[in-house]
């Protein structure tokens, strides 16, 4: 059974930074590229950052910087760092692997202002 278990969600003040996490059990994690989405209220679904099964990235526009996506092969992990983070931020943060869409349950951010 393949799962994907995303962490490290939380309330942070503006300019605060968290650090998601997401990793994978069932699943062949190094062959698979990896993305972040995240889905505000009311709002649609967007992309985050992505990383290639050869660790290339990839960035949403917004991001402008102030964060960083790594995966660790050997853990079956992909983070996500986030730093800067703005009450525009705050959203339902999913994990997804791109070659076999398997998605995880949602870790939820909330940025104060």
């Amino acid at each position: 059974q393949v799962q994907l278990v995303e962490s490290g969600g939380g309330l942070v003040q503006a300019g605060g930074s968290l650090r998601l996490s997401c990793v994978a059990s069932g699943i062949t994690f190094s062959i698979h590229n990896v993305a972040w989405y995240r889905q505000a209220p009311g709002k649609q679904r967007e992309l985050v950052a992505g990383i290639s099964d050869s660790s290339s990235t990839y960035y949403g526009d917004f991001v402008k910087g102030r964060f960083t996506i790594s995966r660790d092969n050997a853990k079956n992990t992909v983070a996500l760092q986030m730093n800067k983070l703005e009450p525009e931020d705050t959203a339902v943060y999913n994990c997804h692997t791109v070659q076999t869409p398997y998605w995880g349950q949602g870790t939820l951010v909330t940025v104060s202002s």
